[in-house]
């Protein structure tokens, strides 16, 4: 009770409780459930370890030694089990699975002269296919709403009036990014292409006879019994898939490098017709590859950046709709492009829903997971009008490279996975500087972060990729040790500018 005073009456009044959804902030309630659900087993494991150390505490010396006899009449026994416990454990030596290391890699940085500005695309726009201008107020339109800036990178053939979509143009492109990022990788990690022993290239529109697997052998001379693979048509994500290849390969052959290669090639794809599907992917694919590193050697985990946990691959492709939404097709008067369907958003977020139940059991903490299972159980059972829970990857990942592929395909990830501004600032600010450069975005949105120098030792990093088929995919890793940036990051020149204000 607390006491007033009015009008010279003494009045009683009850003291109220404080409001505890004001003075109580409820995320640290929500974190101190995560921590217990979590750590329910390890708490459980306390009182049962306290109990062992108190009865081994009240063994006498006595009681030891007859504990020793007890074994030396039972010789037999020991050494049977001793043989059984040595023999299991060679067999599991054996048989495990190998710690799949990322060494180093490397991202191409377009020179200078190959820059691509607003005003260089729509000048090479109008001169390579003499489009009306509706289709240039088209175009305009897209660039304006796409978030490209005015640093990305286009091939040499997009700085050649007339244009020259030769195969030899091709060819050259391939050659720049290819040998400029291995060149790269190569003299980082002091490895010699000899020592190689997989290689795996994935570009989809542009492949060669012979392949790009063999440019690269033929370039760098690698050895001849080297494991090569050259992954075509697979679209955005295929750079994940070249690592789980990758991966694949080294569980099988020991004390192996693999290089992982991914480029996608603009010079034969530009569009020179007049269908606005079509002419959405001119807008913003952009010059860019990656090459990566990785290792099964135990020797050297010390000097690499990260190890491979999971990769959940997903496709879609038995749903016609999903099948067809990213197509490369021929328009009415037979030129070909790649059409992007209107429900590309849809089918992208049906792909990642499934791509994450398989992936949420692999990652999320207990407590998320019993949150998720409580709440399907209600709405089957009780109330379909129950909102599915939707599982906080927050506490999963530190990080989220999230394929640049486009502002809206950003916008929706951001928004159904509730993340924060912070959390997709590397894919803004990687199709800002870079465009979308296909199944590499990943890798120079992970050089972003490390850049910025808030890679730390035990964070995990979530890549996620679409692609045509239509397929998504995820790769995990965790950071071995705090990630310095390497001294051919392609941020290291302007990461001081970064992050810039968009206009969305």
């Amino acid at each position: 009770m607390k006491n007033s005073s009015k009008n010279g009456v003494l009045v009683l009044q009850p003291r109220r409780l404080p409001d505890f959804l004001r003075s109580v902030k409820l995320k640290y309630v929500k974190l101190g459930y995560h921590y217990l659900v979590s750590h329910l087993l390890k708490l459980c494991l306390v009182p049962v370890m306290a109990a062992v150390i108190i009865k081994a505490s009240r063994l006498s010396l006595d009681d030891i030694h007859q504990m020793w006899l007890q074994l030396e009449y039972n010789l037999v026994r020991v050494v049977v089990f001793s043989a059984i416990f040595v023999f299991g454990s060679t067999v599991y030596v054996m048989t495990r699975k190998r710690f799949i290391y990322l060494v180093d890699y490397a991202c191409y940085l377009p020179p200078q002269h190959l820059k691509a500005d607003h005003r260089h695309f729509m000048d090479y726009a109008k001169e390579a296919a003499d489009f009306d201008e509706p289709t240039m107020e088209f175009l305009r339109k897209i660039m304006e709403r796409s978030g490209l800036g005015d640093e990305t990178g286009a091939p040499p053939s997009m700085h050649c009036f007339p244009p020259r979509p030769s195969m030899a143009a091709a060819r050259q492109e391939a050659e720049l990014v290819m040998f400029g990022a291995l060149d790269t990788l190569f003299a980082s990690t002091n490895v010699k292409p000899r020592d190689i022993g997989i290689l795996v290239v994935n570009c989809s529109l542009f492949n060669p006879t012979p392949s790009l697997t063999a440019m690269i052998i033929n370039k760098y001379k690698m050895r001849g019994n080297i494991k090569s693979f050259n992954l075509s048509g697979m679209g955005c994500s295929a750079g994940v898939i070249a690592i789980d290849l990758a991966k694949d390969m080294l569980q099988v052959h020991r004390n192996n490098y693999a290089v992982v290669f991914s480029t996608e090639n603009m010079t034969q794809n530009w569009y020179s017709g007049t269908e606005k599907s079509m002419l959405i992917s001119n807008c913003l694919f952009r010059l860019g590859g990656s090459a990566v590193l990785l290792s099964n050697k135990s020797g050297d985990r010390g000097r690499s950046k990260y190890k491979l946990i999971h990769v959940v691959r997903t496709h879609c492709g038995a749903n016609d709709k999903a099948f067809k939404c990213v197509y490369q097709e021929e328009d009415n008067v037979g030129k070909i492009g790649v059409s992007l369907s209107k429900e590309l958003m849809a089918i992208a977020g049906n792909a990642l829903k499934t791509n994450i139940t398989t992936l949420g059991p692999l990652v999320l903490p207990i407590s998320e997971q019993f949150l998720f299972f409580v709440t399907l159980v209600a709405k089957k059972l009780f109330n379909a009008k129950i909102k599915p829970y939707v599982p906080d990857f927050k506490l999963a990942f530190e990080h989220f490279c999230i394929h640049a592929g486009g502002r809206g395909v950003i916008d929706e990830l951001e928004k159904n996975m509730q993340l924060s501004p912070l959390h997709v600032e590397a894919s803004r600010m990687t199709l800002h500087r870079f465009g979308n450069t296909s199944s590499s975005s990943i890798w120079y949105e992970l050089a972003y972060m490390e850049a910025k120098g808030r890679m730390r030792k035990g964070d995990r990093i979530w890549q996620v990729a679409f692609g045509s088929g239509f397929k998504c995919n995820s790769a995990v890793w965790l950071a071995l040790k705090n990630v310095k940036p390497s001294c051919s990051n392609p941020w290291e020149d302007c990461i001081h500018k970064y992050p810039v204000k968009l206009n969305l």
